[in-house]
């Protein structure tokens, strides 16, 4: 399905589920796309939640900024235009991305009330420095594509060496863009990293998503990969002092990309916090 936002944008999305049931919207992280959530969503559908994983504007099958305005409110209003479009509030799932972009819906007192719950996925109030890096390193390596999908994946084995190498690549034509050239190119705007990789508004960014953090009143789940690099402890004890009332999860054997390494353990997680929640009401 596709939703036409404010800012003129089309935005696209998977829904599973009954849409009468508690809703369940999932946000990926940068350079992913709404298929990373495929599984979760599933499961999500299947325990009593209408699951909505949506392609962030510049990613996927969503429509590209052309100014290249990939600013966190930006986003965060692309979401509140859907989650006004649906008519009723959601809980929030933001893997990374994703979740600065949840974080922030969550803590704004203007957006408050339209999420009811919100779980951080391998993300704290923001990204450790160096682990950042990596990621944007890693995308940008891929600016001149690839020959083959072979090539592609050896990429990712080369970024994520826990991951086991899956035999059949052709899931990876979702992550991917065949162009007239010939080569496969990551399915997202370059411009989207030239606005992380930008200084001029670092400090500011951070300054606003501590803010939002200390703002949050909604229920909320921190989980995070036991192998990760972007949430050290630092993160997560400077997350869970700040948001005081805010639930931790590890996941073992996981990195960044929890829900692509452990998916089982990480959906029955936050199914468990999302049911405890709505049996509470």
């Amino acid at each position: 399905m596709k939703f036409k936002v404010r800012s003129g944008l089309n935005i696209e999305a998977t829904s599973l589920g009954d849409s009468n049931n508690p809703l369940v919207i999932m946000l990926h992280g940068g350079g992913q796309t709404r298929h990373a959530w495929g599984a979760t969503a599933e499961k999500l559908s299947q325990s009593g939640f209408h699951a909505l994983a949506i392609d962030l504007r510049g990613h996927g099958d969503s429509d590209w900024s052309e100014s290249g305005d990939y600013a966190i409110e930006s986003y965060r209003d692309d979401l509140i235009s859907i989650i006004e479009n649906l008519g009723k509030p959601a809980y929030l799932i933001g893997a990374s991305l994703g979740g600065m972009i949840s974080l922030s819906t969550a803590g704004d007192e203007n957006y408050q009330s339209l999420c009811k719950a919100l779980i951080m996925v391998d993300i704290g109030i923001y990204p450790n420095e160096n682990g950042s890096n990596e990621i944007l390193n890693f995308m940008s390596s891929g600016f001149k594509g690839f020959a083959s999908l072979e090539e592609a994946s050896n990429a990712i084995s080369s970024y994520l060496p826990h991951r086991e190498k899956p035999k059949d690549l052709s899931g990876l034509k979702k992550n991917l863009r065949l162009k007239d050239d010939g080569r496969f190119y990551w399915h997202w705007d370059p411009k989207f990293i030239e606005s992380r990789t930008a200084n001029t508004e670092r400090s500011e960014h951070r300054d606003r998503q501590r803010r939002y953090a200390e703002s949050v009143k909604a229920p909320t789940l921190l989980i995070r990969g036991a192998l990760s690099n972007v949430v050290t402890q630092d993160e997560v004890t400077d997350f869970l002092t700040t948001i005081s009332h805010a639930e931790f999860i590890e996941i073992d054997k996981a990195a960044h990309m929890i829900a692509g390494d452990r998916n089982d353990i990480f959906a029955n997680a936050a199914i468990s916090f999302l049911q405890k929640i709505t049996n509470n009401k």
